[in-house]
C-alpha cells in the first residue's frame, strides 16, 4: 500500500516539474542554516545550527532539546509560549539535524560522538546564560531528555531543573528495550528502501539530500492509524537528518551508552512525563527509566501519545510551568 501511494505520487510530481531542477538544493528538503542566510543561526562548537530564541535575556534560561536523533524543534513550537511566563527560550536544531548544517557521517563513527552533542548543548548554554547567577532550565523530549540527562549527568552544577517527556531510556540496553516496543524504524533497512523512491530520479542531489527525503516518508508509516507510540497523526517537522539518525543509532549499538553515572548528585526536582496514549511507554516505564534521578515528580499527559508537545500541549503546558515556577 505505501509503496502504491509513494509511486502515484512520484508520477504525478514528475509530470509537472523539471528533473534537471532537482540539482538545486532545497529541491526535496528545506534549504539548511548554510544555504540560506536568512534563517536564524548561530555558529556552535564546530558547525552551524538553527537556533532562534523568544524572551528577555535576563529571565531563566530554559533550552528546548528536540527528539530524533536527527529530529528538529518544528513539534515544539508551543514551548515559545514559556516566554511570555518570564522564561528567556532558545529553541534549536541539532547537529547534522532539521534546518542545521549537514555534517559528515564520520562525525558520529567514533565512542565520542555523542559528545559531540553534549558539548553542543554546553556551548549554547554558554552563550546565552547572560550571567552565572542566571538559571538554567532544560526542556528534552524523547531523545532530546535523554541527551539532555547526558549533559546533566555530567555538568548537575549548572542546570537548575529538567522537565523530561518520555526519553526512550537513559542508558542504551534501556533503549534498545523501548525501542523494540515501540514503532521506530531504521532509515535504511532494506524493506523500507524497497518501499520508496528510486534514486534514479534524484540525479544531480547530494547523497544527504536524497537521504533526507527519503527519512520524511517514514513519519507516515511511524505515525499511521493505530500506532504504538498514541500520535494522532503526522506532526510538523523540517527535515529528517537521515545521517544523524543512522549514524548514532549505529553507534549506540556498538559503543553502548550509560546516562545515569552521576545523576544521583543532580539534587534538583525533575518533572517527568510519560502519556497517556503511548502503550509502549507508560507509568512502569517511566518509574524505571527515571529511577537515577534522586527526585522525580511523575505526571501523565492526558489524550496525547509520544509527541506531547504538539498533540498534547493544553495538558503538558500547565503541568510544566507550575514546575518551573516553582524553582525558578
Amino acid at each position: 500500500m505505501y509503496k502504491f501511494i509513494a509511486m502515484l505520487t512520484l508520477g504525478l510530481w514528475c509530470t509537472s516539474c523539471q528533473k534537471a531542477s532537482l540539482s538545486q538544493p532545497g529541491a526535496l528538503v528545506p534549504l539548511t542554516v548554510d544555504q540560506n542566510p536568512s534563517l536564524p543561526s548561530l555558529p556552535i562548537n564546530g558547525t552551524l545550527l538553527h537556533v532562534e530564541d523568544v524572551g528577555n535575556p535576563v529571565d531563566p534560561l530554559l533550552v528546548v532539546v528536540h527528539g530524533g536523533p536527527g529530529g528538529d524543534y518544528r513539534s515544539m513550537l508551543h514551548a515559545k509560549d514559556l516566554a511570555k511566563d518570564g522564561f528567556h527560550v532558545v529553541l534549536y536544531d541539532q547537529r547534522g539535524s532539521g534546518l542545521s548544517k549537514r555534517e559528515p557521517a564520520s562525525q558520529y563513527t567514533s565512542k565520542a560522538a555523542v559528545q559531540l552533542f553534549i558539548d553542543d548543548l554546553g556551548a549554547l548554554i554558554d552563550h546565552f546564560q547572560s550571567n552565572s547567577n542566571q538559571k538554567v532550565f532544560l526542556l528534552g523530549h524523547s531523545w532530546g531528555a535523554m541527551l539532555a540527562t547526558a549533559y546533566i549527568n555530567q555538568h548537575p552544577e549548572r542546570i537548575s531543573g529538567a522537565i523530561l517527556a518520555e526519553p526512550g531510556g537513559l542508558t542504551w540496553p534501556q533503549t534498545s528495550d523501548y525501542l523494540s516496543r515501540s514503532n521506530k524504524i531504521k532509515f535504511f533497512e532494506e524493506a523500507l528502501n524497497d518501499a520508496i523512491f528510486p534514486e534514479q530520479f534524484f540525479d544531480g542531489c547530494s547523497d544527504q539530500e536524497i537521504l533526507d527525503y527519503k527519512a520524511s516518508f517514514f513519519s507516515n508509516v511511524e505515525n499511521a492509524p493505530g500506532n504504538t507510540i498514541g500520535n494522532a497523526g503526522p506532526y510538523p517537522f523540517w527535515r529528517n537528518g537521515a545521517v544523524a539518525f543512522n549514524a548514532l543509532i549505529d553507534n549506540a549499538e556498538r559503543f553502548s551508552f550509560d546516562f545515569t553515572t552521576q545523576l544521583q548528585q543532580f539534587q534538583p526536582k525533575v518533572l517527568f512525563l510519560y502519556s497517556q496514549l503511548n502503550t509502549a511507554y507508560g507509568l512502569s516505564w517511566a518509574q524505571k527509566v527515571s529511577a537515577p534521578y534522586p527526585h522525580v515528580e511523575l505526571k501523565e499527559v492526558v489524550n496525547s501519545g509520544h509527541e506531547m508537545l504538539y498533540f498534547g500541549w493544553n495538558d503538558f503546558y500547565p503541568k510544566a510551568l507550575t514546575y518551573l515556577n516553582e524553582l525558578k
